[in-house]
C-alpha cells in the first residue's frame, strides 16, 4: 500500500534527532532581528528561508553546517531561546509527533554573557511550555562540539548533570566529524559516564564506520546519530546489531551532506532487513526544509519503504527514547495504543 503524505502525517511519530538552531522559523527570525535592532538581508520570511536552508546538494557536511552561522547571532538571549524551543514543539505537534528530543549546543549561545545553565533553563522552559500547550513530550539533549576546547565541553557536561531528569535526557557530540575524530573527546565523555548521562554521538556520517566503533566502545554511546556508513565495516555492523544500538537516520540531510551519494544507495531497507535498529528523524526542519512525514514519504517514494516498515521505524524510535523509567514505559504503552488506532483507521480506509 502506498500512503499519501496526509495519511503519513496522521501517523503518531517519535523524533529522536532534531537540532534546535536548525529548525527556527523564518518569520520568527524576522521578528527576533526586529526586536534586537539587527538587519537581515531579506524582508520576508519566504526570502529569508533561502539564507536559512542548505542547498539540496551540499559539497559536504561542512557546507551544510555553515547555514547555522546565519541564525545563531539571534539566539543569544533567554527569551529568544525559550521562544524557539516552544515553537519547535508546536511544529512537532503539527506533524503528529508524540515525543521529541531536541538537541542543541549551549556554548554557541553565550555571546551576550549567558551561562550554560541559564541557556539550558531557557530552552527547558520553552520545551515545558510547549509540552503543556501541545501535548508533545519534549526533552532536550546537550551537545558538546568538535573543535571546541576540552574546558568548554566539560562545562557543558557538568551543567548537563545539573539538569538531568529535569528536562535533559542525554548528551551528544556533533560538528565537523571528519576533521575531529571522536577519540579526541574521550575524557569529556568519561565525565558524562561518571555523571550517569546517557550518550548519543554523531558518527558514521562524514566519517567512516570506525567512528561508530570509537563512539560506542570508548565514549559510551548507546545510540548513534546518523550511522549510515556502518556497513563499511562488517565487524562493527555485527556489534551494533548484537547490542541493539539504535541508529538515528536523517535521510534528506544525509543526501544533502553526501553522507550517502544517491537515494538508490541509501541503506535503510538493507539495514532493517539485517535486523539493525534504525530510526528516522529530520535533523533540521528549516535547514533541510523537511518534516518527519516528508522524510517517511520520501523513503516510501525513493527506497520502497513499506507501511509495515514505517510502523516498525516508529516502534524502534519509541523503544530508543532516553526518557527515564517509569515515564518511558508509560509513554511506550500510550504510543502503541495511538499507533494501533492509526493502523485500524488505515485498514478501514483500504
Amino acid at each position: 500500500m502506498t500512503l499519501t503524505i496526509e495519511k503519513i502525517q496522521a501517523m503518531p511519530k517519535v523524533e529522536l534527532h532534531l537540532h534546535l538552531d536548525g529548525s527556527v522559523l523564518p518569520q520568527t527570525l524576522l521578528e527576533l532581528a526586529a526586536e534586537q535592532g539587527a538587519k537581515l538581508p531579506a524582508a520576508s520570511a519566504e526570502e529569508l528561508s533561502r539564507y536559512m536552508s542548505a542547498p539540496e546538494s551540499c559539497q559536504d557536511l561542512n557546507e551544510y553546517l555553515r547555514t547555522f552561522d546565519f541564525v545563531l547571532p539571534f539566539l543569544q538571549t533567554t527569551s529568544a531561546l525559550e521562544r524557539v524551543a516552544y515553537e519547535l514543539v508546536e511544529q512537532c505537534a503539527a506533524d503528529q509527533v508524540a515525543y521529541v528530543e531536541v538537541r542543541f549546543a549551549p556554548q554557541l549561545h553565550r555571546l551576550q554573557g549567558l551561562t550554560v545553565l541559564e541557556i539550558y533553563e531557557a530552552v527547558l522552559r520553552g520545551l515545558a511550555r510547549g509540552e503543556q500547550q501541545f501535548g508533545v513530550i519534549a526533552r532536550c539533549i546537550g551537545i558538546c562540539l568538535r573543535g571546541h576546547s576540552e574546558e568548554q565541553n566539560l562545562e557543558v557536561i557538568e551543567a548537563s548533570g545539573h539538569v538531568l531528569h529535569k528536562g535533559l535526557v542525554a548528551v551528544d557530540l556533533a560538528g565537523a566529524e571528519a576533521l575531529y575524530p571522536p577519540e579526541l573527546y574521550e575524557s569529556v565523555f568519561a565525565l558524562a559516564q561518571k555523571l550517569s548521562l546517557p550518550i548519543t554521538i554523531h558518527a558514521g556520517e562524514a566519517a567512516g564506520a570506525d567512528s561508530i566503533a570509537t563512539a560506542v566502545n570508548r565514549l559510551g554511546a548507546t545510540r548513534i546519530g546518523h550511522g549510515v556508513r556502518l556497513k563499511e565495516d562488517l565487524h562493527i555492523l555485527q556489534q551494533v546489531k548484537e547490542q541493539g544500538i539504535p541508529l538515528e537516520f536523517c535521510p534528506i540531510s544525509n543526501l544533502q551532506t553526501k553522507a550517502v551519494a544517491a537515494w538508490s544507495l541509501y541503506p535503510i531497507i538493507e539495514y532493517m532487513e539485517q535486523g539493525i535498529t534504525v530510526t528516522v528523524n529530520t535533523d533540521n526542519l528549516t535547514v533541510s526544509q523537511t518534516s518527519l512525514s516528508k522524510e517517511l514519504y520520501t523513503l516510501q517514494q525513493q527506497c520502497g519503504l513499506t507501511t509495515e516498515g514505517m510502523i516498525q521505524l516508529q516502534r524502534n524510535a519509541a523503544a530508543a527514547i532516553f526518557l527515564e523509567e517509569p515515564a518511558k514505559s508509560r509513554f511506550a504503552a500510550r504510543f502503541e495504543e495511538k499507533l494501533e488506532q492509526w493502523i485500524r483507521h488505515l485498514q478501514q480506509d483500504a
